[in-house]
C-alpha cells in the first residue's frame, strides 16, 4: 500500500515537472514491480492451492472391504453403494450411514458426531451405524444405507468451512525474524529520511532560498520518501514465507513420489529435527508377508514349507489332532478365505491370521465346511492388552468348546492338559511345560512370532453375554510364524546411526523373537538393552532415566508403555521423536510424539487420522527418506535466509552510509525494488526447490534447541555483507575517478555501475 502511494505521488510530480513519458519513467518502475510481484505470488500461492487439493485427495483415498454382487472385494470408500455389504474391523471408520447386519463385541466410538467418550455397544436391539465413527472394539458386517453428503457425518461438514493450515514451527521461528528485521529497516529508513531531508533543507539554507520550492524540490523529497519506504521493503524479508511454503510444497510433492503422504505441514520440517525414530516391527522392519515354517504339535516339532506335502507333514499325527488344529484355525480367526471372480481362492486378514489360514489349507482343512458344521456362539477379538482372541462354538450333539489362541506364554500359562501323540488329552507335568517354553524360547531365537493354539470344552449352556473363561485349557499346538526382514532395512537403520538419529524397536512380540530381529537389522548393539513391557512399566523415574539412554528394544509392550517411553524421551531427554504405528493402539503415542508416522497399508483409520504423516508402503526405508527431506526444508531455508540477509544488510548500509555522509543514496527505489522482487521470487525458488543429498544424512540432528541462523551463517552474512559495502563504497566514493566520469551524467553512470556490481556481487 505505501509503495502504491508512493507510485502514485511519483508519477503526478514527475509528469508534472518533466511531462509525459520522461517524468513517468521512477512512478511506472515502481508499479511494474509491484505488478510482478504481486503476479508472481499469486501464482505460486495458486499453484500451492492446487498441490494441497491434490494431497487432500490422496489423503482421503480409503479403502473398504465389501461384498457386492455375491463377491467380497476391496474398494474406495466413495464407490460404495447403498446396498452393499462392508466388512468393518477394529480401528476402522465408518465409511456411510448403515444398519448392523451381523458382528460380534462391536463398540463404536461416536465421539466425533457427539462429543461423548463413552463407546456405543452396537447389535441387533441397536442397529445403527453412523458415517465418521470409529470401531473401538469388536468386527461387523454393515448394510450401506445412506452415502456421500445424505449421511450424517455428510450433512455435519456441509455446515462447516474446512480451516486453513497452521502455522509450522519454522515459519513462527522466520516471522520472529523477520519482524525483528522489519524493525531495524523501520528505524533506519526514518533515520536516512531525517538526514536526507535535513541535508536538503541545509542546502536551501545555503543558497538562501529556504523559503522558495520548486517542483523539482518536490521530486528530491518524493525520492527521498521513495528510498526510505525502499529500505523498509527491502529489510523486511518478505520473501521468507514464500520460500518456506515453496520448500514444503515442493518436498510435500516429491515425498508423494517416495511413498509418504504428509497430512501436517508442519511434519516436513519437524521430521528433519527428529533424533529418535520408535519403529513397531511387524510390517515396518519386516515385510508382514507372514508364513508357518514350524510347529510343535503333540510335543513334536516339525518344519513347513512349501514344497513338501500334507500328507508327509501329518503322517504322524493322529487324525483327531489334525481336525481338532483344523477346527481351531478355521473357528478362531478374524479372517476369511474367499473364492475370488476367478474362481480361486483369496485369503482375507491381517498377515498373521492369513499365515494361519494357509497353514489350515495346507494340512488339508476346508474352511467353509469347517464353519459350517459349527455355530459361532461368542467371539472375543485380539486385543492388545489381553494378547488373546477367544470364540465359543456351539458344536451339534456334544455341547459348547472354547477355543483360544495368542502370545504363547500367554496361552501356555492358561493350559493345565496337552494332547500327546496318540492324540489323547494328557495333563501338563513339569517336565512337558520345560519342553514347551524352551520350544517357544527357540522358535523365538530363530526370529519367529509363536501363536499357542488351545481349546477347552464347556460344561452345560453358554450365553453370548458371559465372558469366555481363561483358565483350565488344553494346548493344541505352538506355531512359528516367519517374516523376513525387509530389503534394504538394515542399511536404512546404518544411515540414521551415521546421521545421529538413535532408532529403538517398540513391539508387542516375544523379547527373543524382538531381539533376534533387532540384531538383524541392525538396531540392538553390544552396549544395548532390550526389555520387556510389564518390566518397563515397574520402573521408577530415577530408574527410566538411567535406562532409556541404552534402551533400543522393548518387547511385550503395551499401548501406554509406548506412551510412556515417548513422553520421557520428549520432555526428560528433550529429544524429537518421531513414532510408527499401525494400530488403534498405537494413537496415544502417535499424538504424543513429534511426528507420527502411521503405515497407509496395514495401518488402521484411526492411526492415520492421529498420524503426520502417512507411510503409503509401510517400509523403513521411507522413513529415512522422509527424514532426509525434512532436512533437506530446513537446508534450503537457512540458504534462502542467508542469501536475503545478506542483501538486506549491504543495502541498508549502503543507502544509510551515503545517505548520511554524501546527501544521496546511490541506489534508488526502483533498483532496490527490483532487486527484491527477482530475489523473493526467482531466488526463493532457486534454493528453496534444492532436492536432498545423501551427505545430509551424515550430519547430526538440528534437535529441538538448535539455533536457525548458526555461527557459520552468521560468518557467511558478514563476511559477504562487509565485501560487497567495501566495493560499492569504493565506487561510491572514487568511481567517478577510475572510470574517468566527467560531465551532467558523471553521476547517474557511477550509480548505474554502482547497481550492476551490487546486483553481480550477488552471485559472485
Amino acid at each position: 500500500m505505501i509503495l502504491a502511494v508512493c507510485a502514485l505521488v511519483s508519477l503526478m510530480v514527475g509528469i508534472a515537472t518533466e511531462g509525459w513519458p520522461k517524468g513517468a519513467h521512477d512512478g511506472l518502475g515502481i508499479v511494474a514491480s509491484i505488478l510482478l510481484v504481486v503476479f508472481v505470488t499469486a501464482t505460486s500461492d495458486y499453484k500451492q492451492s492446487l498441490q494441497f487439493k491434490d494431497l487432500d485427495k490422496e489423503k482421503k483415498k480409503i479403502t473398504v472391504q465389501v461384498t457386492r454382487n455375491g463377491y467380497r472385494q476391496k474398494i474406495s470408500i466413495f464407490d460404495l453403494l447403498s446396498g452393499d455389504i462392508v466388512h468393518l474391523g477394529l480401528g476402522d471408520q465408518v465409511p456411510a450411514d448403515g444398519l448392523f447386519v451381523s458382528g460380534y463385541s462391536l463398540l463404536i466410538n461416536e465421539s466425533s458426531l457427539t462429543g461423548e467418550s463413552e463407546p456405543v455397544n452396537v447389535s441387533s436391539e441397536n442397529p445403527f451405524l453412523l458415517s465418521g465413527t470409529k470401531v473401538q472394539d469388536g468386527s461387523c458386517k454393515m448394510l450401506v444405507t445412506t452415502v456421500g453428503m445424505r449421511t450424517q457425518w455428510g450433512k455435519l461438514m456441509a455446515t462447516l468451512c474446512e480451516g486453513g493450515d497452521d502455522e509450522t514451527p519454522l515459519q513462527v521461528k522466520l516471522n520472529g525474524v523477520a519482524t525483528i528485521i522489519g524493525k531495524i529497516g523501520l528505524f533506519f529508513a526514518v533515520i536516512t529520511f531525517a538526514v536526507l531531508v535535513q541535508g536538503h533543507f541545509s542546502k536551501k539554507m545555503n543558497e538562501n532560498s529556504s523559503w522558495s520550492w520548486s517542483g523539482d524540490d518536490a521530486r528530491e523529497m518524493l525520492e527521498y520518501f521513495a528510498i526510505a519506504v525502499t529500505i523498509v521493503v527491502v529489510a523486511v524479508p518478505e520473501g521468507l514465507p514464500l520460500a518456506v511454503t515453496l520448500s514444503l510444497a515442493f518436498a510435500m510433492k516429491k515425498m508423494m513420489n517416495d511413498k509418504a503422504l504428509v497430512r501436517h505441514l508442519a511434519a516436513c520440517e519437524t521430521m528433519g529435527s527428529a533424533t529418535t525414530i520408535c519403529s513397531d516391527k511387524t510390517g515396518t522392519l519386516t515385510t508382514n508377508h507372514m508364513t508357518v515354517v514350524k510347529a510343535c504339535i503333540c510335543g513334536k516339532i516339525k518344519e513347513v514349507s512349501s514344497s513338501m506335502k500334507s500328507s508327509a507333514f501329518c503322517s504322524d499325527i493322529p487324525d483327531s489332532v489334525v481336525k481338532m488344529v483344523q477346527k481351531s484355525i478355521f473357528n478362531n480367526t478374524g479372517g476369511d478365505i474367499v473364492v475370488a471372480k476367478d474362481g480361486k481362492f483369496e485369503i482375507l486378514g491381517t498377515p498373521t491370521e492369513a499365515a494361519l489360514l494357509e497353514f489350515g489349507r495346507f494340512i488339508g482343512g476346508d474352511f467353509q465346511s469347517e464353519r459350517q458344521a459349527t455355530k459361532l456362539v461368542k467371539v472375543e477379538p485380539f486385543n492388545s492388552e489381553k494378547k488373546r482372541m477367544g470364540v465359543v462354538l456351539e458344536i451339534p450333539g456334544a455341547g459348547f468348546q472354547a477355543h483360544c489362541k495368542g502370545a504363547s506364554e500367554i496361552i501356555l500359562a492358561a493350559c493345565d492338559k496337552t494332547l500327546n501323540l496318540d492324540g489323547e488329552v494328557v495333563l501338563l507335568d513339569e517336565r512337558m511345560v520345560n519342553h514347551f517354553t524352551d520350544t517357544i524360547e527357540q522358535f523365538a531365537n530363530e526370529a519367529l512370532r509363536t501363536l499357542c493354539l488351545a481349546y477347552k470344552d464347556l460344561e452345560g449352556e453358554f450365553s453370548a453375554e458371559t465372558p469366555i473363561p481363561f483358565e483350565g485349557y488344553t494346548l493344541i499346538g505352538i506355531v512359528g510364524i516367519k517374516d523376513p526382514v525387509r530389503p534394504g532395512v538394515k542399511e536404512s537403520v546404518a544411515i540414521c546411526r551415521s546421521a545421529g538419529v538413535v532408532v529403538r524397536m517398540v513391539t508387542g512380540d516375544n523379547i527373543n523373537t524382538a531381539k533376534a530381529i533387532a540384531r538383524e537389522c541392525g538396531i540392538l548393539t553390544d552396549g544395548g538393552i532390550a526389555i520387556e513391557g510389564p518390566e518397563f512399566r515397574m520402573k521408577s523415574d530415577e530408574e527410566l532415566q538411567k535406562l532409556i539412554p541404552n534402551l533400543q528394544v522393548m518387547a511385550r509392550s503395551s499401548p501406554m508403555d509406548k506412551h510412556t517411553l515417548v513422553r520421557h524421551l520428549r520432555t526428560t531427554f528433550g529429544e524429537v521423536v518421531a513414532v510408527t504405528g499401525d494400530g488403534t493402539n498405537d494413537a496415544p503415542a502417535l499424538h504424543e510424539a513429534d511426528i507420527g508416522l502411521a503405515m497407509g497399508i496395514s495401518g488402521t483409520e484411526v492411526a492415520k487420522e492421529s498420524a503426520d504423516v502417512i507411510i503409503l508402503d509401510d517400509n523403513f526405508s521411507t522413513i529415512v527418506t522422509v527424514a532426509k527431506w525434512g532436512r533437506s526444508v530446513y537446508v534450503n531455508i537457512q540458504k534462502f535466509v542467508q542469501f536475503q540477509l545478506t542483501v538486506n544488510v549491504v543495502a541498508l548500509i549502503v543507502n544509510f552510509s551515503s545517505a548520511c555522509l554524501t546527501g544521496s543514496a546511490p541506489l534508488t527505489a526502483v533498483q532496490l525494488l527490483w532487486v527484491n522482487m527477482i530475489m523473493d521470487t526467482l531466488g526463493a525458488l532457486a534454493l528453496a526447490t534444492e532436492p536432498p543429498t545423501d551427505d545430509l544424512m551424515k550430519r547430526s540432528p538440528v534437535g529441538r534447541k538448535g539455533n536457525f541462523i548458526s555461527n557459520v551463517m552468521w560468518r557467511n552474512i558478514m563476511g559477504q555483507s562487509i565485501y560487497q559495502f567495501v566495493v560499492i563504497w569504493y565506487l561510491q566514493t572514487s568511481g567517478n575517478a577510475v572510470f574517468h566520469l566527467y560531465g551532467d551524467e558523471s553521476e547517474l553512470i557511477r550509480n548505474t555501475i554502482i547497481f550492476n556490481s551490487f546486483v553481480f556481487c550477488q552471485v559472485i
